[in-house]
């Protein structure tokens, strides 16, 4: 292919896929040799069963079953965007301070999560509620499988306890949404139209909403022919801002590009999906009992504070499996 490299993304897109095939051909030619060896020690293990060579076996057999879990991770990020960073966006739901509550609980547990597996994670908006809370917050989480993992949170999570905003402590239900996307690069070609634009600048906004700077260094800018709206105000200069509101923009345009893809596959194949966008995917009780319980699949975890400071990878991985077995 004498022209490869005259497209450079592609080139970058298409050594990564050959890499990663490469890493799994790899592990599974490694477990292959382990099996071999395991064969001829349990060839030897016939004629003398001396303990060393019974510790030899114990300790392959171990090996294998570490491998064997990093190959089946490999094959259940099997979507080519899974490496890819993910936007994490937070909005209540109804139920007023308490809802803004919850949405700003979801977010430091996914803050969290993302301290907790070595992930950098960045707030790039956040409005705080009037009271308490978030009106919305919109993160970037990125390291490997970022969005692998975190595409499992896409979704409403409900919230059941008793209200510390009710004066009778009584115990109320409460709704909240978590938008994740991938964080496209340059390998993916999006073309936005400067005329389709608008851009605002407005003062970047602390605590209660009240503002923090003099210069006008937010940006917000609206995607007219699809009413997208996104917002930066995190950066240090309005073109930072700027530039990290066009690559959110981007990255919301491919999410409707798949998602009408993925629909006209459904029909030419005669596929009746259900509706998965803003569905109820997770309900968190925190009184009369405990339970963390994913609707999906039913898998559920009884410590719901371990959960809320970031200990999800139990719900990542039986939905990771979910989606494998299904597809």
């Amino acid at each position: 292919m004498p022209d490869f490299w005259q497209n450079p993304a592609n080139a970058k897109q298409i050594n990564k896929q050959i890499s990663e095939l490469n890493s799994k051909i790899s592990i599974f030619n490694g477990i292959n040799r382990k099996f071999s060896d395991i064969d001829d020690f349990l060839e030897l293990l016939k004629e003398d069963t001396e303990e060393t060579l019974i510790e030899e076996v114990i300790s392959i057999l171990g090996d294998i079953n570490k491998e064997l879990d990093s190959f089946e991770r490999k094959l259940l990020y099997s979507n080519k965007y899974d490496d890819l960073p993910a936007i994490l966006e937070f909005h209540p739901g109804a139920g007023g301070t308490e809802a803004h509550d919850w949405a700003e609980m979801l977010l430091r547990m996914y803050t969290r999560y993302a301290q907790d597996n070595n992930y950098s994670c960045k707030i790039i908006d956040l409005i705080s509620g009037e009271e308490a809370g978030i009106s919305s917050a919109t993160i970037i989480i990125s390291g490997k499988y970022a969005y692998g993992n975190l595409k499992s949170e896409n979704g409403v999570h409900r919230l059941i306890r008793n209200s510390p905003f009710d004066a009778d402590g009584a115990r109320h239900t409460s709704f909240a949404s978590v938008n994740v996307i991938p964080e496209v690069d340059s390998t993916i070609d999006i073309e936005i139209n400067p005329s389709d634009l608008r851009i605002d600048t407005f003062h970047a906004s602390g605590p209660g909403g009240q503002n923090v700077n003099k210069t006008e260094s937010a940006v917000r800018i609206t995607h007219l022919p699809t009413n997208i709206v996104v917002s930066c105000q995190v950066e240090r200069d309005q073109l930072s801002n700027k530039e990290t509101c066009l690559a959110m923009l981007k990255s919301k345009l491919f999410q409707i590009e798949q998602k009408k893809r993925e629909e006209e596959l459904n029909k030419l194949n005669g596929v009746k999906k259900e509706i998965s966008f803003s569905s109820q995917i997770r309900t968190y009780v925190f009184s009369p009992y405990t339970m963390v319980k994913d609707h999906r699949n039913d898998y559920s975890e009884t410590d719901v504070k371990k959960v809320m400071d970031g200990s999800i990878q139990g719900f990542i991985d039986a939905y990771l499996h979910y989606i494998y077995k299904k597809n």
